[in-house]
């Protein structure tokens, strides 16, 4: 016989905001939901890195039998815990009372974001046959998660071995990606960092929203680089040169010449003489846009790749498309996975911690937030102020990513 003390506003139909009751001797030693907190860890551990079957056989090696549906509610649980953690130190980020770190402080720091692909499942039917709920009708959706990773550069500009990044990400869309960023640039005292540097690829939704994180955590400008992927200027340079009519020789010199110009620094050159080569062609030209996309980063300074190389900042975005393939592709995307948007960010967090070599420090800041409050709600609205940035131009819609994946890849230099 032990003392239970239920939630608060109970109505009766289910458990709502507040979640489920409290046996307080169980939660002095940190037990919730039937399982241990070390139970809880090593399930969450397990569904981070396998997927359900594994983990189980793996559970069962070491002696936990536990079913299909114990395994997923025990790590759903952790998950969402992390979740609504996250949540409430995001919110006292945004309302000042959060305190900076030092863990970023004197180093040399590199932010790189991008987004996944993965199958969300949308439940459109509902039905009941003789009182018994059948199969929900659902329709799958492709969704993209916007992924992010903070980590400390070398001289060199490559992530300093041994060092442990900062890996996140929502579905909740570019908005709430972008505040994430800020938070955990704050929360790892990248204002006293050496340089803070911005690699990405040409998403608008990207490059329109770093000013407010700047000036949202208190960078230096003169601290800050934002660098646009080397593929990624490349590329474009050689669908413009696929765009012209020359011979199959000559565009292949020109984009050799091209590319040793813009690793050199001299983008302007190089779109000088593209404007000159496409002198006729018309303005809804493929060729106009590329050079349209190259001028616009060109002017941001974002295509100044020997002074990149020069300060040891990193020109390319492997570390995120690393992360992409390692977080999301190996766990999260696959034939026939399709997630429900909840269950999808809860494992995102237990794979992003496993991956990042944090599990240790995001499980135990997690167990104290949750001894004060049970509650997980972790969903939150970002600022209007960032909701004002998607109103991007028709010029930036076309200077997308997929305007360029149009291109026929045998005509790729």
């Amino acid at each position: 016989m032990t003392l239970y003390c239920s939630p608060r506003g109970r109505t009766g139909k289910g458990r709502g905001r507040e979640g489920s009751g409290l046996y307080p001797e169980l939660a002095a030693y940190r037990v919730s939901e039937g399982c241990s907190p070390n139970l809880q860890a090593e399930v969450g551990r397990l569904v981070g890195l396998l997927p359900i079957e594994q983990a189980r056989a793996e559970l069962a090696r070491k002696g936990q039998e536990q079913d299909e549906k114990a395994v997923r509610r025990i790590a759903g649980e952790l998950g969402a815990q992390m979740l609504a953690t996250r949540t409430r130190d995001l919110m006292r980020f945004r309302a000042g009372n959060l305190p900076a770190g030092n863990e970023f402080a004197g180093k040399k720091i590199a932010v790189q974001v991008d987004g996944g692909r993965l199958r969300v499942r949308i439940v459109v039917k509902k039905t009941r046959v003789n009182g018994k709920r059948k199969r929900k009708k659902f329709r799958a959706e492709w969704r993209e998660p916007k992924v992010v990773i903070l980590f400390e550069v070398d001289e060199k500009g490559r992530m300093v071995r041994g060092s442990r990044p900062v890996i996140d990400g929502t579905l909740q869309g570019p908005d709430a990606l972008i505040e994430l960023v800020a938070f955990h640039l704050h929360r790892m005292g990248a204002a006293q960092a050496k340089t803070v540097t911005f690699t990405a690829d040409g998403a608008p939704w990207i490059w329109k929203r770093l000013d407010w994180v700047v000036t949202r955590v208190g960078l230096d400008p003169s601290r800050v680089v934002e660098a646009l992927d080397w593929c990624h200027g490349v590329h474009h340079l050689s669908v413009a040169l696929a765009a012209l009519p020359l011979a199959e020789g000559q565009r292949k010199e020109l984009y050799k010449r091209f590319r040793g110009l813009l690793k050199q620094g001299a983008s302007r050159v190089v779109i000088a003489e593209l404007k000159a080569l496409a002198e006729g062609e018309d303005n809804d030209s493929c060729v106009w846009r590329e050079i349209r996309y190259l001028t616009k980063h060109s002017d941001a300074g974002r295509l100044r790749y020997n002074y990149f190389r020069r300060c040891g900042v990193p020109m390319g975005s492997g570390a995120i498309e690393s992360t992409i393939r390692r977080v999301i592709n190996l766990r999260l995307k696959g034939n026939g996975i399709y997630w429900t948007e909840d269950n999808a960010e809860a494992v995102f967090q237990l794979r992003a911690a496993v991956v990042s070599g944090r599990w240790e420090e995001i499980v135990d800041h997690t167990r104290e937030a949750m001894a004060r409050d049970r509650r997980t709600d972790w969903r939150w609205t970002p600022p209007e102020c960032l909701a004002e940035l998607k109103l991007l131009g028709d010029e930036d819609e076309e200077l997308m990513q997929t305007s360029a994946m149009k291109q026929s890849k045998s005509i790729a230099a």
